[in-house]
């Protein structure tokens, strides 16, 4: 009796443990908006290395990749649940797959839209399903982009507004945007793209609008044209503020907000804990604690702007 009951013990602490500690290599799904190659893969990839997982070895990866033709969500998420992973990573705009995913595996999310918005979780601090992860979408940053626009071009009157209507949270993300731009006195106007083929006009409706600023909500369809909305912003004479420094790096004038390289990382915490036997639902999901200010002097000067020195003595990084 002793030894049976021992070895149930054995058996059920095991099980607690999760699948690496039975020896067991631990395969990983990715749902990925891009086409290789994925830096935020990248990213997660590293914070893997960093726990101490060793690709191959330890864990393999699943991955799949939209090639931004979001209408193939969930058939690739089928097609990934047919692999059989252990748990499933989606990133950015994948995301809406994650209801479908959890109902089979555990999911970890890396996005910046309202994973409650979109039914993900039930809240942050209790996700009580079978996912979580972290989620960038900060409103507090949002109303503190406006500000910081305002405090770069004094005398802009007018920003355009570009933001995916596609991506969860964008409503809340919108109220708090507009609210500081009217209690600082600025009128704003939004422009919606929500896939490759709107976003030409959408560009072309902001260039004639009037607008003499410009602020761009981050998300997967503004990332990829990155390039070409800075650009159009630059022909308008027109400041720019942005979520990310990738969009900065690109030629947009000033960004605000979390490090995504460490947002992505961080997803290998989740990822840790989920393969050590946590329950998903009992993970909080998080937001970027790290947030950086970056300026692009090169794309100040080709504005004829002047960046207040106060500003940039606040930078985190300046790219000239």
């Amino acid at each position: 009796m002793r030894r049976r009951a021992f070895l149930a013990l054995s058996v059920s602490v095991l099980a607690a443990l999760g699948v690496r500690a039975q020896g067991q290599r631990v395969r990983v799904g990715y749902l990925s908006p891009a086409s290789p190659p994925d830096a935020n893969l990248e990213s997660f990839r590293a914070g893997m290395r960093a726990r101490g997982y060793v690709e191959g070895s330890d864990y393999e990866l699943e991955v799949r990749y939209a090639g931004r033709d979001y209408s193939r969500i969930l058939s690739l998420a089928q097609e990934l649940l047919a692999a059989k992973p252990d748990l499933v990573v989606t990133a950015g705009p994948m995301t809406r797959g994650a209801p479908f995913l959890a109902q089979s595996v555990p999911v970890v999310f890396g996005f910046s839209g309202d994973p409650v918005d979109a039914g993900i979780v039930a809240s942050f601090a209790r996700p009580g399903g079978n996912a979580t992860g972290v989620s960038m979408l900060q409103l507090d940053i949002a109303s503190k982009r406006v500000e910081l626009l305002k405090e770069i071009a004094p005398r802009v009157s007018r920003v355009a507004i570009v933001a995916n209507p596609d991506h969860a949270g964008v409503g809340s993300e919108l109220k708090v945007t507009r609210d500081a731009a009217k209690t600082l006195g600025l009128e704003s106007q939004v422009f919606g793209p929500n896939n490759d083929a709107t976003l030409p006009a959408a560009l072309e409706a902001m260039r004639t609008s009037g607008s003499d600023a410009v602020l761009v909500f981050p998300d997967a369809l503004t990332l990829t044209h990155r390039e070409e909305i800075a650009r159009v912003a630059t022909r308008m004479q027109a400041p720019s503020i942005f979520g990310w420094k990738i969009y900065v790096q690109a030629g947009g004038l000033v960004s605000y907000g979390p490090v995504q390289v460490d947002a992505y990382i961080r997803l290998a915490y989740f990822a840790d804990r989920i393969i050590k036997g946590s329950k998903p639902g009992e993970l909080p999901v998080e937001q970027p604690t790290k947030l950086e200010l970056v300026v692009n002097l090169k794309t100040a000067q080709a504005l004829g702007l002047t960046i207040p020195p106060t500003l940039l003595a606040r930078a985190d990084e300046v790219i000239e």
